[in-house]
């Protein structure tokens, strides 16, 4: 019997199909997979992260701690580490989320809250603040206005035409090198230990911050789960162009407003938070999209993807400079810049 009838033999049989079935099953539930995965490594993260530093805590002693059960370390876990790694997280998984949530309306890989505008103008107001002698406690209400201000000037401008992609960006990038001239004025025209702590906002740090922060981000990211939850279904038909979207009955022009605005709302609140940690929203949603091999990544492996990468960045600033603290913003630009350059040349041999 040759080859092509012992094929044809097999798929009348079924034999065919049942080959395939696992493969079917394994890209079919290859995000719940992906994001299984991404647990487990964020939960050694987490571990590694507080086992690290002066003193070391065994794993063992951290576990112990996390679960009650009482250890010598518990002040050095429970207090001094943990708020700051729980920090970590929650800032990862809400740039992951804003990230491909900006992403999908920009329909460009390059797209993210700190191109767009929105990290610059929380940026402005901040050092506005800080270099105006306000109090400390409304540097965050400030950077909030002023992101959400700078998003309000990007969607006013890309609203012609129904809030096109391309006008999206272009809107985003020529607000934000708007806002950090403006920011660098700001800056060089206020006394120098202002413009240094400034400064030191901008880059981004989880430094001296803890569970106050977290409690807001944990807050926000409950206000906006009904949102989120419409995002995650809406990012199905993000891909599609918009006569088709008419066509099987949806609404695109208020659909790419509802993920921009989602998005940029979440950028704004965690920036105003901690700084602009840049390139995590960018890379985030990249990543994940590689690792599920899906055209739009599921807002949740996104979310993993950037918690993951903030709570490693920050160890790393404690721990590879150690006595000196680097801020986990600084490692993540030094990280995204290379990144950057990758997805270009990828983009580059792909339209070649």
């Amino acid at each position: 019997m040759t080859a092509q009838s012992e094929l044809l033999s097999a798929s009348a049989t079924g034999r065919t199909r049942l080959r395939l079935g696992p493969t079917r099953l394994v890209v079919r539930h290859r995000p719940l997979l992906v994001g299984g995965v991404l647990v487990m490594l964020l939960a050694a993260a987490v571990v590694l992260a507080l086992s690290l530093g002066t003193p070391y805590v065994a794993p063992q002693d951290v576990l112990r701690s996390l679960t009650g059960t009482g250890t010598r370390y518990d002040l050095v876990v429970l207090e001094l580490r943990l708020p700051r790694v729980v920090l970590a997280v929650a800032v990862g998984a809400v740039f992951g989320i804003a990230g491909t949530l900006i992403q999908s309306v920009a329909r460009n890989p390059l797209a993210s809250p700190d191109v767009v505008g929105v990290s610059q103008g929380a940026g402005l107001a901040a050092t506005v603040a800080l270099t105006t002698g306000v109090s400390a406690a409304l540097i965050a209400p400030a950077a909030l206005a002023g992101g959400l201000l700078a998003a309000v000037a990007v969607l006013l401008l890309g609203l012609r035409h129904g809030l096109a992609a391309q006008r999206f960006v272009l809107a985003g990038v020529a607000v934000a090198v708007a806002l950090r001239a403006l920011t660098e004025v700001v800056m060089l025209s206020a006394d120098p230990i202002d413009g240094i702590r400034a400064q030191l906002w901008l880059v981004g740090t989880l430094a001296g911050k803890g569970w106050r922060e977290t409690a807001y981000l944990g807050a926000t990211l409950l206000v906006l789960l009904p949102v989120l939850l419409w995002a995650g279904w809406a990012l199905n038909g993000s891909a599609l162009d918009d006569d088709t979207a008419r066509g099987i009955g949806l609404r695109p022009v208020a659909r790419r407003i509802g993920l921009a605005t989602t998005g940029v709302l979440a950028a704004a609140m965690v920036t105003a938070q901690v700084g602009a940690v840049d390139f995590v929203a960018l890379a985030a949603p990249q990543m994940a999209r590689r690792l599920v091999r899906a055209e739009r990544p599921p807002l949740l492996c996104a979310a993993l993807v950037g918690a993951l990468l903030v709570v490693l960045a920050d160890l790393a600033g404690r721990r590879l400079f150690a006595p000196t603290q680097l801020p986990a913003g600084v490692l993540t630009a030094a990280l995204g810049g290379p990144y950057l350059i990758y997805l270009l040349i990828r983009g580059r041999r792909k339209v070649s």
